[in-house]
C-alpha cells in the first residue's frame, strides 16, 4: 500500500494528505474549545467571533485565550511562510520538515497535558494554547503552499460556499464537489472524535493529531524522494526545477 501511495499522482496524493490534516484540525479544535476554555487553535474565524463578543462581556466568554491563539497562529504562519518562500509551490524537504515540527510540537504538548490539568487563565494553559495555535498556523501555511484547491485544512466556510455556489442547484457543474464535501465531513468527524477522546483524557486528542501529522509528513516526504527516480530526463534535456532537490 505504501508503494502505491508513493507512486500516486502528486496532486491526488496531496489532496488525500490535506484531507487527513483537515480531520486532525477538527480533533484539535474540539480539544481546544472543550478543554482549553472555549478557544479554537485551528479555526481563527471562531476566535475572532468569540473575541468580539467577549469584549462586550457576553456570556463571560474568554478574552485572553482567543487573543493568544490569534497571535500564536499568525506567528506560526509567518514562520512557515518565511521558510517556504524560497521554494516553489509543491512538496519539498521544507514541507516535510515543517509538518514534522508540528507533529513533534503536538507530542510535547500532549505530554504536558498528561502532567498538568488545564485551568482557565492558568499560565501553563495559556502557553499550551499559544503553542498549539502556532503549530496550526505552520500547518495552515504549509497547506496553502501546497495549493490543494478548496482544502486549506483549517477553514470550511469558503469550502461550503464553493460547494453550494458551484453545484447544479447553484447553476454550476458541481466541479470539485467531492473534495469539498469530504473536507466538511472530515472536519466534522474530527471534531466528534476529539470530543469523544475528551472522555478519556485531554491529551489523547492531541496525540492523535500528532500521529496523523507524522503520517502525512512521512508519506509526503517518501513520495517526493521517489518522484525524481521515476523521471529519467535525457542527457540533452535540462533537469526540471520541480524535480530538483530543494
Amino acid at each position: 500500500m505504501l508503494n502505491r501511495l508513493k507512486s500516486a499522482n502528486p496532486a491526488r496524493l496531496h489532496l488525500i494528505l490535506m484531507l487527513v490534516l483537515t480531520f486532525s484540525t477538527g480533533v484539535i479544535d474540539a480539544v481546544g474549545y472543550l478543554g482549553l476554555d472555549r478557544v479554537f487553535t485551528g479555526n481563527m474565524t471562531g476566535n475572532v467571533v468569540i473575541l468580539g463578543m467577549a469584549l462586550l462581556g457576553a456570556d463571560k466568554l474568554p478574552v485572553l485565550g482567543p487573543s493568544i491563539a490569534l497571535a500564536g497562529f499568525m506567528l506560526g504562519a509567518a514562520i512557515a511562510g518565511r521558510i517556504l518562500k524560497p521554494v516553489t509551490a509543491g512538496w519539498s524537504r521544507r514541507t516535510t520538515g515543517l509538518l514534522t515540527t508540528v507533529g513533534v510540537t503536538m507530542t510535547a504538548v500532549a505530554g504536558v497535558l498528561f502532567a498538568h490539568t488545564p485551568r482557565a487563565d492558568d499560565p501553563v494553559t495559556m502557553t499550551i494554547t499559544g503553542v498549539l495555535a502556532a503549530a496550526m498556523g505552520i500547518q495552515a501555511a504549509t497547506a496553502r503552499h501546497l495549493a490543494v484547491k478548496d482544502v486549506t485544512t483549517v477553514v470550511v466556510t469558503s469550502t461550503l460556499t464553493g460547494l453550494a455556489a458551484d453545484s447544479r442547484l447553484g447553476g454550476g457543474t458541481g466541479a470539485y464537489a467531492g473534495r469539498r464535501l469530504a473536507a466538511v465531513v472530515l472536519i466534522l468527524a474530527g471534531a466528534a472524535a476529539g470530543a469523544g477522546l475528551l472522555h478519556f483524557h485531554l491529551g489523547f486528542g492531541i496525540l492523535l493529531t500528532s500521529l496523523l501529522t507524522f503520517v502525512v509528513a512521512v508519506i509526503g516526504g517518501l513520495a517526493r524522494e521517489r518522484a525524481p527516480q521515476q523521471e529519467t530526463p535525457s542527457a540533452a534535456e535540462p533537469t526540471s526545477s520541480v524535480g530538483a532537490t530543494r
